[in-house]
């Protein structure tokens, strides 16, 4: 189960940097996570536990890497072509039996291994195939079109670390070292809620003043897309008790508390005295926008993060903070995404003091690189902002204008999305 220590994230109450707050989650929070084994089969978006080393070389043999014909290099004769007999054929399964004759050619096909003492092979499309023999043209390198035992994967090699999310080409190769099960964390478990006596549930009937809740369903996907499960606690109305209760109900039996909406300053924002009753606060306003009212701290000693209650706020609040939490609690490695630097399309002006994320979409510039063209809206709420954005430019601290043609950091979804 999760535990933080209770001077976790110590914090005097100002706004605290995105750089600082970012430092804090990497230097304190560490996996709560146990091991398990799962198959192979259900090892995609699992987190390695354990490094995988090779027990053997792959390919385990000298292979053929076309369907042709496998010869001593030192039969050919230089410069010109060569007629060799053709004495023997190997399949893949199916090796020569025999040693191959010297001064003859051996048929061979793709992924055969290479007969003892032959060491070339020539693609059947260069050679002329006679009735009982082939023809060899000249120029052919010694060793063409030979896979050598241990090219892939060496016996010993790391091939796989501890701390990694499975892909798919993470468990080919786990396969074809013959590997049927792995070694990785138990999926986090996270529990959600969402706060406001104005939310409904999609499928509800609205009254006057409501809306519909998208966070939690956005929230449940981030999270599931990060390989954890979810418990949704639904929409709790705008009351401490009921709030104070659904804390401590999530805490019981999951690894995280994730929130959103409650964590600001208004009369009905409970979230916050909540917390503070059953654990405690270390952060919970940051220079950041969207998603400056976001809370970090704990219920007894399991984690908490309060997101903001805006649409747009809470997603980029979860990419850039909640999600490397979340990574680092499951047992990834959690490294900062990848920015990219691309030409601003925009004019933008900010507090200097501020880290600033705007919606852009990338357009091909005329020397074929990138520029970013602002969403034309910047509200927290047009959460269709993200649907037809490609990611995120980030304007970070000590920046307050950009102009157009200057070089900007930006972080596409495909960085921060499963």
């Amino acid at each position: 189960m999760a535990q933080l220590s209770d001077d976790c994230f110590a914090f005097g109450g100002e706004l605290l940097s995105m750089s600082a707050a970012l430092d804090l989650i990497g230097a304190k929070v560490a996996p709560v996570v146990e091991r398990e084994t799962t198959s192979l089969s259900a090892a995609l978006g699992r987190i390695l536990a354990a490094p995988v080393t090779a027990p053997h070389d792959v390919p385990p043999h000298d292979n053929s890497a076309v369907d042709g014909y496998a010869v001593r290099f030192d039969d050919l004769a230089p410069g010109e072509a060569t007629l060799l007999p053709v004495k023997g054929r190997a399949a893949a399964g199916h090796p020569l039996e025999a040693t191959a004759a010297r001064g003859a050619a051996v048929r061979i096909f793709t992924g055969a291994p290479m007969p003892a003492g032959l060491d070339t092979v020539l693609m059947q499309e260069d050679c002329e195939e006679l009735e009982a023999s082939v023809r060899i043209p000249p120029g052919i390198k010694r060793g063409a079109n030979r896979r050598h035992a241990g090219e892939d994967v060496k016996a010993g090699a790391t091939v796989l670390r501890a701390g990694q999310r499975l892909r798919a080409q993470d468990i080919g190769l786990a396969a074809s070292l013959g590997f049927t099960a792995l070694e990785v964390y138990r999926r986090l478990r996270v529990a959600i809620f969402s706060t406001g006596d104005e939310v409904r549930d999609p499928g509800a009937t609205l009254p006057p003043g409501a809306i519909y809740d998208a966070n939690r369903f956005l929230l449940r996907a981030l999270l599931e897309g990060l390989g954890a499960e979810v418990t949704d606690l639904g929409i709790l109305p705008d009351r401490r008790e009921r709030i104070a209760a659904a804390l401590a109900e999530g805490a019981r039996g999951h690894d995280l508390l994730l929130t959103s909406g409650g964590v600001s300053t208004g009369e009905e924002d409970h979230v916050k005295a909540a917390v503070e009753a059953q654990g405690r606060l270390h952060f919970w306003r940051l220079a950041i926008k969207p998603g400056r009212p976001v809370a970090m701290g704990q219920v007894g000693r399991i984690p908490f993060m309060g997101l903001p209650g805006n649409p747009v706020a809470v997603m980029v609040t979860f990419l850039i903070l909640a999600r490397p939490l979340v990574l680092k609690l499951s047992g990834a490695e959690a490294p900062p995404p990848r920015r990219f630097r691309v030409v601003a399309g925009f004019d933008y002006k900010k507090r200097s003091s501020r880290c600033e994320y705007v919606r852009a979409r990338l357009e091909p510039g005329e020397d074929g690189g990138w520029v970013a063209r602002k969403f034309p809206r910047d509200g927290a709420g047009i959460l269709s902002s993200m649907v037809d954005s490609d990611g995120l430019a980030e304007i970070g601290e000590g920046i307050s204008r950009v102009e157009p043609g200057m070089s900007v950091a930006f972080i596409p979804f495909s960085e921060v999305l499963a």
